[in-house]
């Protein structure tokens, strides 16, 4: 086993316990949730807790691909290829509707920059 194997699966770990808490607070209060939110309609409303709980699966399957990165080194590698068409996504949001509150650029920019350093990372581990 690499050194680096057992610090990649420490992050993928924490990486997924982070995305389970974002998506079971969505679940649990809705948009609310979101800093600086404003009040949504039902459909709005149904959509965040919709995709909130994608985002719970997305959390789990990290943690249980951490759980065995040899044999679910491709798992890791499409989830994070998920996750950085996520940052895609917000840059095509900025385009069409303008930049959102500071924390967001941050989000999209964490979402370009996370996956190619697991993608690199994950080169170096056996």
């Amino acid at each position: 086993m690499s050194r680096n194997q057992p610090l990649l699966r420490s992050f993928l770990t924490v990486f997924g316990l982070v995305c389970v808490g974002i998506a079971l607070a969505h679940i649990a209060v809705g948009p609310a949730s979101i800093p600086g939110a404003v009040p949504v309609n039902a459909t709005m409303d149904s959509e965040d807790r919709f995709y909130a709980s994608l985002f719970l699966g997305f959390g789990l399957a990290h943690i249980w691909a951490a759980r065995d990165l040899p044999s679910r080194k491709g798992i890791v590698l499409a989830l994070q290829a998920v996750f950085f068409v996520g940052g895609l996504a917000r840059i095509v949001s900025l385009v069409a509707v303008g930049p959102p509150a500071p924390l967001f650029v941050f989000l999209g920019a964490l979402e370009l920059l996370i996956p190619p350093l697991v993608w690199r990372w994950s080169a170096h581990t056996a």
